[in-house]
């Protein structure tokens, strides 16, 4: 059995259609370098193209605990959300202990 490296943070939403092109130029230019800019590595992105579930899940691994609490204790965290959730509707995240591959 694979022993944690780290958390991952997955967060998953649907995109807004009519907003597709501004949360892309969002998402690329802002929001994933803050993330990694805070200890964070995207380790996948997924679309789902049929059926009832977010249309997008992001994947975001880091190596601790404590990088984990700073992020969710920043004011930029907050911020970051605020503005994805101009171009996302049903933003949800949850940390899971990370263990490579797909996890839901």
């Amino acid at each position: 059995m694979n022993e944690p490296r780290g958390l991952k943070l997955l967060l998953s939403y649907h995109v807004n259609q009519e907003k597709q092109q501004e949360y892309h130029k969002f998402v690329m230019g802002r929001y994933l370098p803050a993330l990694q800019s805070m200890g964070f590595q995207m380790s996948e992105a997924w679309h789902t193209a049929y059926g009832d579930a977010p249309n997008r899940l992001i994947g975001l691994v880091c190596n601790d605990e404590t990088t984990m609490n700073e992020l969710l204790s920043s004011d930029e965290w907050d911020s970051l959300n605020d503005q994805l959730e101009e171009f996302v509707s049903d933003l949800d995240y949850k940390f899971i202990p990370y263990r490579g591959g797909f996890q839901l």
